[in-house]
């Protein structure tokens, strides 16, 4: 499917995804997304892979440096959204943005969001602990990493998922700027991917961190050709999500995540 014909499918998807019950009149469950950045394309992303029938209220954040600092000092607004979206009684709140969470470490984060969450009376999850648990739903023990972020970052997101127990064969990002991710070719990244991959012995998965970059599209080749599952920012999120709300809707040609369920 090229980038057109995809569009065309969320746009269609759209009329019947964002509202509150699925085909036979039965609510889905709804479900707050916090977005980091007012970057376009990260809500349309998703909309094909949710059941008709889940609701969602995106609100969004104003990140736009991508730096560690601007991370560090973004939770008291992250909480400011959690507390709008419990108000409107969300059955489950996903705070998106795995770096500004990254950056507090595997242990704070856990600490912050569990304090959240017993707050506002409402789950509440981050996307690093999507994608931690993604990897472990996926039996990964070792992963090779692909970012859109600068090597001194990076060295933090591998601790981060050191400390959640996992191996971390590299952690490598692309020179891009932090506006401008989203123009990088899907071809571009996978060929990037593809060479780190060849340089790393044993990885059980691949990961990608970050949903900037518009490459829903070569997930399926990846593993078709590394023999390795992905995981997707914007599909660990939908499989996480369809968890949650207690959903088994599988969707095939996007990945073992997304397609098996596990």
């Amino acid at each position: 499917m090229d980038r057109r014909s995809f569009a065309a499918g969320a746009a269609a998807a759209a009329v019947t995804t964002l509202t509150t019950a699925g085909a036979d009149g039965k609510p889905m469950g709804t479900v707050g997304m916090i977005k980091p950045t007012r970057r376009p394309g990260t809500l349309e992303e998703i909309i094909p892979f949710l059941p008709p029938g889940v609701g969602m209220i995106p609100v969004y954040l104003d990140i736009r440096r991508g730096t560690q600092e601007e991370f560090e000092t973004v939770m008291p607004a992250y909480e400011k959204e959690v507390a709008l979206l419990a108000d409107q009684q969300c059955n489950v709140i996903h705070a998106e943005g795995a770096p500004p969470f990254m950056v507090q470490g595997y242990k704070r984060e856990a600490e912050i969001v569990d304090a959240w969450a017993k707050k506002y009376k409402t789950p509440i999850f981050t996307s690093s602990q999507n994608q931690v648990n993604a990897l472990r739903a996926l039996g990964a023990k070792s992963f090779v990493g692909a970012t859109y972020f600068p090597p001194s970052q990076n060295t933090i997101y591998a601790k981060y998922f050191s400390d959640a127990g996992f191996t971390v064969l590299s952690m490598d990002g692309i020179d891009v700027p932090f506006d401008k991710v989203q123009d990088v070719p899907s071809a571009q990244i996978a060929a990037y991917i593809r060479g780190n991959f060849a340089k790393q012995k044993g990885a059980d998965a691949i990961y990608m961190l970050g949903s900037g970059w518009r490459t829903i599209d070569i997930i399926a080749p990846l593993e078709r050709d590394l023999g390795v599952p992905v995981v997707h920012p914007v599909i660990a999120r939908a499989w996480e999500i369809q968890k949650r709300l207690h959903l088994r809707v599988p969707i095939s040609g996007y990945g073992k995540l997304l397609a098996q369920l596990p």
